[in-house]
């Protein structure tokens, strides 16, 4: 979830209601940090971070209902791993999220035109090998949206379940988590994340998963998620991770 940190549209304490309501037992803000660029409206400012997690940790001594976890949601930079990994990897979260949105200097959910004039199959190859790249680095307990590129509802002219499976090989070997994400649902794409005729490769890699609602404003809380468990259970998921002082553990659903 995201809040005011970065791009969400309520302040933390407007989410918790609306989780409980929603009938979960815990909750995790994951706001977007994106190191290497100037700060833009979408991300957080680096110098907030100890404030965010501060006030996160206050309303979880103030809030008896839900558990309340606190992340980040970092994005990945192709040879900058080794600047990433050392700025998150002593800060008090209890998991990272690892996500591709830009290639270049631009991202590749800002709007349409990104794609003009160019050969979707050679950018969505691309976009994987960036990925790929975020979970060789073994920096993130889980990447987001890991098919982000498809937001637009553009299709490849040809099968790209080689790039899936390698994508799930290379998951299983460094132990990353991938998660279905319902947000998809509200973007032009009107799917989850990623492409549900490929779920069926990260089941036969064994590759533990998570449902995740990216919610951006609190009556998103928990969307959608009903039908993501039903299609995992249909896919032969029977248990997701969920994290605590970046520690993983599998929980049945």
């Amino acid at each position: 979830m995201h809040s005011t940190y970065s791009d969400g549209r309520s302040s933390p304490e407007e989410y918790i209601g609306a989780a409980v309501d929603a009938g979960l037992s815990e909750i995790g803000f994951s706001e977007h940090l994106t190191l290497f660029r100037d700060p833009e409206e979408w991300n957080m400012n680096p110098e907030n971070i100890q404030a965010y997690i501060d006030h996160l940790e206050l309303l979880r001594k103030q809030t008896r209902k839900i558990k309340i976890k606190t992340g980040l949601e970092v994005d990945f930079f192709p040879g900058k791993e080794k600047e990433i990994g050392s700025f998150v990897e002593n800060l008090p979260l209890d998991y990272i999220i690892g996500s591709v949105h830009y290639m270049g200097e631009r991202t590749v959910d800002f709007g349409p035109e990104f794609y003009a004039g160019k050969s979707f199959d050679s950018l969505f190859e691309s976009y994987f090998e960036i990925v790929i790249a975020a979970v060789e680095s073994e920096i993130f307990d889980i990447i987001g949206h890991c098919d982000l590129i498809r937001i637009f509802g553009y299709r490849t002219a040809v099968n790209m379940e080689h790039l899936y499976r390698k994508l799930a090989k290379a998951m299983k070997k460094h132990d990353v988590v991938f998660e279905v994400n319902t947000n998809g649902r509200n973007r032009p794409l009107a799917d989850f994340y990623p492409d549900r005729k490929f779920l069926s490769v990260f089941k036969e890699e064994n590759i533990p998963v998570c449902v995740n609602s990216d919610a951006h404003m609190p009556s998103r809380v928990g969307q959608y998620f009903d039908e993501a468990y039903d299609l995992l259970r249909y896919t032969g998921y029977n248990e997701m991770a969920v994290f605590e002082k970046r520690i993983r553990k599998m929980i049945p659903f």
